[in-house]
């Protein structure tokens, strides 16, 4: 379950952290060579002087010199120094085959008074490193191209984007630890997607007293609704919740057949008219019949509807106004990503959804979606539908979706 997605995230962060090292790497020798130059001009002070800064050392001198040491015109020299300890660099690498060379430890001498340890700790502070608000964006394009190719929403990727920001950009970060900052940080952003109400349906049934508990579900063609529908059915059989089926699906050829073929595998009453008949009748008798016979739920199925049909969507409105759903749930396919995200917003808008199932989750190696459309919505996922057996109906869970993208 979304390998791809898990691949193309550990890729990215991989070459991110390679290139911020790198950086790192440039800066470290320019500064040491600064260290070198400030060293010698120490020695050359006056005894009564290096005591001096031997006792504001001792007083957190360390900060102020520093802060000195690496001020606006040294900013200046390193930047002017980049490229050619760049090339350095890449000579070395060539050379020795090494892609990740160490810098050669900064030999100074040693002064009649002892600085060496002095000199240990600035280099100690320097092995952190910063990425600027124009290096984070370009280097965020390696996670950008990888989550849209993953069929990731825009406003996910926004949200993202923003929130490495603000844990990356002018924050120090230690250089052998960057894979694992930004790693913590993509992790952080992705489990704040799943933040939103949790709706424990098979509780929620039992607990109303007011019987039945009726669930309207809708979605598209194809999109595994009439299979979920029976899969829930399933699992309310065997946690002794009693269910009649709704074939509110009036329209399609075959729909009636399909869910009569699952109501009597599972031992279900199904509420049926004829083709061409008006699917809110059907709900309702299928809402009159459970309360006479006190069934627990009614599961009313729906004619698949483009999401961008109008006057089929105004249907699906009136099937909500007379059956009255305690919920409504939108039914998409995993797999198809963007347009399973652009189908749920469209449904949201038109019947007001209040959960979702994703079908064909098993077989979805992009994980957009599921990472996506409970952040664009704002409804929670419900179940996955993880394979063909009535068994496949999983609740949701966001442990499994984040070990599933690499991020556990």
């Amino acid at each position: 379950m979304f390998k791809f997605l898990k691949e193309k995230l550990k890729s990215a962060i991989s070459r991110i952290s390679e290139r911020i090292e790198k950086e790192g790497r440039i800066e470290e020798k320019v500064i040491e060579e600064k260290i070198i130059e400030k060293s010698e001009e120490k020695l050359e002070k006056p005894a009564e002087e290096i005591k001096k800064d031997k006792k504001e050392e001792e007083k957190g001198f360390f900060a102020k010199f520093k802060e000195k040491l690496i001020g606006k015109e040294d900013e200046k020299i390193i930047e002017e120094k980049k490229e050619d300890i760049k090339k350095e660099i890449e000579k070395a690498e060539e050379k020795t085959g090494d892609e990740t060379p160490k810098i050669a430890e900064a030999k100074v001498a040693e002064p009649k008074v002892k600085k060496k340890d002095f000199f240990t700790a600035i280099k100690e502070k320097i092995v952190t490193t910063r990425i600027n608000e124009q290096q984070f964006g370009k280097l965020f394009l390696e996670l950008e191209l990888a989550l849209m190719e993953n069929n990731t929403a825009i406003e996910v990727i926004e949200k993202i984007k923003n929130d490495l920001k603000g844990q990356l950009v002018e924050k120090p970060i230690t250089r052998t630890k960057v894979e694992d900052t930004i790693f913590s940080a993509l992790k952080n952003s992705i489990e704040g997607l799943f933040q939103g109400n949790k709706i424990d349906l098979l509780g929620e049934i039992k607990s109303k007293k007011e019987k039945p508990y009726v669930i309207a579900f809708f979605g598209i063609n194809g999109s595994g609704k009439t299979t979920s529908i029976a899969k829930l059915a399933n699992m309310m059989k065997e946690n002794k919740i009693s269910c009649v089926l709704a074939a509110s699906d009036t329209f399609r050829a075959a729909s009636i057949e399909q869910l009569q073929h699952h109501s009597d595998k599972l031992g279900v009453k199904l509420i049926k008219h004829d083709y061409g008949a008006d699917p809110a009748a059907v709900a309702f008798d299928a809402v009159k019949h459970a309360k006479a016979k006190a069934i627990d739920a009614v599961l009313i199925d729906t004619a698949g509807r483009m999401h961008s049909n109008q006057n089929l969507i105004d249907e699906l409105k009136k099937i909500t106004r007379v059956a009255k759903p305690d919920l409504k749930i939108f039914v998409g396919e995993s797999i198809t990503g963007n347009d399973c995200i652009e189908q749920a917003k469209t449904f949201n808008e038109a019947v007001g959804i209040d959960g979702i199932i994703l079908a064909k989750a098993d077989v979805d190696e992009k994980g957009g979606a599921a990472i996506s459309v409970i952040y664009v919505t704002k409804k929670p996922i419900l179940f996955l539908g993880t394979g063909q057996k009535y068994s496949d109906l999983e609740p949701f869970s966001k442990e499994r979706v984040m070990r599933g993208i690499g991020m556990a």
